[in-house]
């Protein structure tokens, strides 16, 4: 057994040799229908099939680029890379074959969903301004959900993602993307649906293609954004949904209210409230301040009225009390006459006397008994005399 070994190079390179050693391989033309494309410092690494094999090619000097879905005719011939253990179909030249199945197919029933109204704009539902809960239909690994989970996150956390994973290539895709849609369609806890998937070739994108998928968009009673490959690609489900997106992170940015905007919104009213506000606070203040000088003037108006009325009365009233201090003065002096004229002094200097009797006055012979002693008061002066006789009239 150990005599049959044989290491990897020893392999390869006998691999290497019956690819270079067979003439019939040699500068043969292969036609099929270009499924992908790229260029890279100045190299082309493309693939061409048909329905039932896939061939990698190289081409090491581009003259023109073909489309997606081209059929082409190479020219070239088969290599197998030892380092790398890669084969590929080293090419010298790409000539037009006519346009590829897959496109064709792509044609035929873009024509024939056009015709039964599938892309008229009329019957397209809007997207509600304000998605509370999304839908979103593909694969549930690689970067297309995580995308969407991403700017939804970021636009509005309050946002929620509910996934339907599917297979968004290969056999049976179409299928369940399909099923996927119908199910958010009778699905009441989500606003809108978002199917999508990454870039790829037009084999890649071809469950994307198909009457089934197109027939579940159509029926959708939900709002539909397709977000499948990237800008420049176009598929049936494009024209059918209501909103195409170019990828899958647009899609999440054009369903995704911003919460940030009513952040926005609610500082202009905040400022818009703050400019009432001070217009109305400027115009009671002035009005304030109008009704201020009107009570002002007004006070000193009725200030001065009233000053005037209080200087009136004072007037009168001193003239009042003048009067009547004259009246009282009058009549004070016609009491103090009448007074003066019963003062005993005034009544003594005509010539009258004051008797009086242990200190107590006399006006009268009965108070009086012989040998009474008498204090008798005259202007200038009091004597003492004895009662030496009585006489009653």
């Amino acid at each position: 057994m150990n005599e049959n070994l044989v290491s990897v190079s020893q392999f390869s390179n006998y691999v290497k040799n019956i690819f270079e050693a067979e003439i019939l391989l040699q500068d043969i033309c292969i036609f099929g229908e270009v499924s992908s494309f790229n260029v890279s410092n100045g190299i082309a690494y493309f693939t061409i099939k048909d329905e039932n094999a896939l061939l990698n090619c190289v081409m090491f000097k581009v003259a023109e680029k073909p489309n997606i879905g081209d059929m082409v005719i190479v020219k070239g011939s088969p290599n197998y890379y030892v380092k790398g253990g890669r084969f590929s179909f080293n090419v010298t030249k790409i000539m037009p074959y006519g346009k590829g199945l897959l496109y064709e197919k792509f044609l035929e029933l873009k024509t024939k969903l056009e015709q039964k109204g599938y892309f008229d704009v009329s019957i397209k539902k809007p997207i509600p301004e304000r998605v509370k809960r999304i839908g979103v239909v593909t694969s549930a690994t690689g970067a297309v959900i995580q995308d969407i989970i991403d700017v939804t996150t970021r636009r509005n956390n309050s946002v929620d993602i509910v996934l339907y994973p599917v297979k968004v290539q290969g056999i049976g895709a179409e299928l369940e993307i399909a099923n996927g849609i119908n199910f958010f369609s009778d699905y009441d806890n989500v606003d809108c649906v978002i199917v999508a998937r990454g870039g790829g070739s037009i084999e890649d994108l071809q469950p994307f293609n198909t009457e089934i998928v197109a027939n579940a968009t159509y029926n959708c009673k939900k709002p539909l954004v397709s977000a499948v490959g990237h800008e420049t690609d176009f598929t049936i489900i494009d024209f059918c949904s209501d909103l195409r997106a170019p990828t899958p992170s647009a899609a999440a940015e054009l369903v995704v209210y911003e919460k940030t905007k009513d952040y926005d919104a609610i500082n202009l009213l905040i400022d818009k409230c703050e400019s009432l506000l001070k217009d109305k606070f400027d115009k009671i203040s002035n009005g304030i301040e109008d009704c201020v000088d009107v009570i002002c003037k007004d006070m000193q108006s009725k200030i001065k009225v009233f000053k005037l009325n209080l200087d009136n009365l004072v007037v009168k009233n001193y003239t009042d009390i003048s009067n009547l201090i004259t009246q009282k003065e009058y009549k004070l002096n016609l009491v103090n006459g009448v007074i003066s004229k019963q003062n005993p002094e005034m009544i003594i200097n005509k010539g009258y006397v004051k008797i009086k009797k242990n200190n107590a006055s006399i006006n009268s012979v009965k108070n009086l008994n012989l040998q009474d002693v008498l204090e008798i008061e005259l202007k200038d002066g009091i004597i003492n005399a004895s009662v030496t006789y009585i006489r009653e009239n």
